[in-house]
């Protein structure tokens, strides 16, 4: 009987320990559920908050520079609207690309000239990425190795430049007068990492053809090129 008693106490204490275990767990995870959301809203709107400032801050200067939307029925408030918010819902998988072109009369030519120099730009970075990787990971800086791949750097640059075009989305165009019978054009691109991606893949794959180091280090060579790397830091102008 007493063996019994003490067993039954024994579940007893265990059971309201279980029980007190659980309760403080069921408070923590409602604690949580309220707090984190409270924090997410709190984020979005600091969020909301330094976007509207930026926002703000990119229309008084193109206000003050006396820029103005061009090829577009809509207005410059709301083109920049627009691509924000396209940036926005594509996260880390959309990047911004400007081409620049200066002092021309032509506007045809201006912005031929421009979306050259985005392709270039990005052509551009994307070479020196890969150069960067190989040089960084496979030791390619002795004199042997480096002349091997200068032919394909070059051959991969301007094929990517090639490659890219057609996976670049004008987003909108602006344009200033310099007041001397010439203007200054700026083109907004954006560009998606998974198109890009296999552009730069098709890029390597015929530049690849000419170079015998990329064919000879084509496994590692190839990982650097699926690598994804952002163009937006930098712009292109002549």
């Amino acid at each position: 009987m007493c063996v019994q008693k003490k067993n039954a106490i024994f579940a007893e204490i265990t059971n309201n320990k279980m029980y007190i275990d659980m309760k403080k767990l069921l408070t923590i995870l409602v604690m949580m559920a309220l707090l984190c959301p409270t924090s997410a809203v709190a984020q979005n709107k600091l969020l909301q908050k330094a976007q509207k400032k930026e926002y703000k801050a990119k229309m008084k200067e193109y206000k003050k520079e006396g820029w103005k939307i061009y090829g577009s029925s809509r207005s410059l408030e709301v083109a920049l609207l627009t691509h924000y918010d396209k940036l926005n819902k594509g996260g880390d998988d959309v990047y911004e690309v400007v081409g620049i072109a200066s002092a021309f009369k032509s506007k045809n030519v201006g912005k031929q000239t421009a979306t050259n120099n985005a392709c270039n730009l990005y052509a551009s970075q994307a070479g020196s990425h890969i150069k960067g990787r190989v040089i960084s990971d496979m030791g390619a800086n002795s004199d042997d190795v480096s002349a091997e791949f200068d032919h394909f750097y070059a051959a991969y640059e301007r094929l990517v430049e090639k490659e890219i075009r057609g996976e670049m989305s004008e987003s909108f165009t602006i344009i200033r007068d310099k007041g001397n019978g010439s203007y200054e054009m700026q083109i907004y691109f954006i560009v998606n990492e998974d198109a890009a991606t296999k552009a730069r893949i098709r890029a390597f794959e015929n530049a690849a053809k000419e170079s015998e180091a990329a064919q000879k280090y084509a496994e590692k060579v190839s990982k650097f090129v699926r690598e994804g790397f952002d163009p937006s830091e930098g712009e292109v102008g002549k």
